[in-house]
């Protein structure tokens, strides 16, 4: 009787410890952690995130190993550290002031700028474009139907960080030293290197994008995300012969809605 209750004891605590080990890496605590660390500035490796930002612009696949490594060791494809976030964040601040100088925005103005462009071009447009991409890789790209195999909601919204990052750069940073100067001049050449920097961004984004799920080993037929690019190509042709300024629109529309 004693064996057996010593053996019956020792499962137990097993599927104890087991259980709690499944618990710590449940969707709900990863949030947790997460959200809990951007509290804790000291905590977070901000010289690594700079590396990142670099590295989305010079050599992207470099970036996305680092994800593989991550799941290996914490088995976790998503970011446990929010410091790519918190420096995104700074940036898009700091460039959507600098939009608000070169369109001539009061103080008020700027603000009701930024508030619109950090909560619903960046946040609210990340988490409908994150679900939607974790919905359809999960329906339509996986090798194996299983949760062993699924692709985490926090991964999609990283990729779309990663993806939106040299977007933001390109639009909201360099192009602002081209806007007064070349880009609002009605001329050919005003809409051309306009369209040009969008062409470029966009292209950035698709691109990062398909690399992000292309490195999941259990997802197949990645190459639909790189579909875009001939209709996005096809839009920037029709947009130079039909003379259409997409920075002059963008420009209007921020315009009218701090106005």
């Amino acid at each position: 009787m004693l064996p057996t209750t010593s053996l019956n004891s020792r499962d137990h605590g097993n599927e104890s410890l087991n259980s709690r080990e499944a618990a710590r890496h449940t969707a709900g605590a990863k949030r947790y952690k997460y959200l809990r660390r951007l509290f804790h500035f000291r905590h977070m490796d901000f010289e690594f995130a700079l590396w990142q930002m670099l590295y989305l612009f010079t050599s992207p696949q470099m970036v996305y190993r680092n994800f593989q490594y991550r799941k290996q060791t914490k088995d976790q494809w998503a970011r446990d550290d929010p410091a790519f976030l918190v420096l995104l964040s700074i940036w898009l601040c700091v460039s959507t002031i600098g939009f608000g100088f070169v369109l001539g925005l009061a103080f008020g103005e700027t603000i009701k700028l930024l508030l619109w462009v950090v909560f619903i071009d960046c946040v609210g447009v990340g988490l409908l474009i994150a679900t939607l991409m974790w919905f359809i890789s999960n329906k339509y790209l996986t090798k194996h139907q299983s949760r062993d195999y699924d692709v985490e909601w926090g991964y999609a919204f990283d990729v779309h960080l990663n993806a939106f990052y040299p977007l933001l750069v390109i639009l909201h940073f360099i192009q602002l030293f081209f806007i007064h100067y070349v880009i609002m001049l009605d001329s050919f050449i005003g809409y051309f290197i306009g369209n040009t920097f969008w062409l470029i961004a966009i292209s950035y984004y698709i691109y990062v994008t398909f690399l992000g799920y292309s490195a999941l080993p259990f997802l197949k037929n990645t190459v639909v995300l790189l579909y875009p690019f001939a209709l996005h190509i096809l839009l920037y042709v029709v947009s130079l012969a039909m003379g259409w300024n997409f920075t002059k629109a963008l420009c209007v529309f921020y315009t009218y809605r701090v106005k």
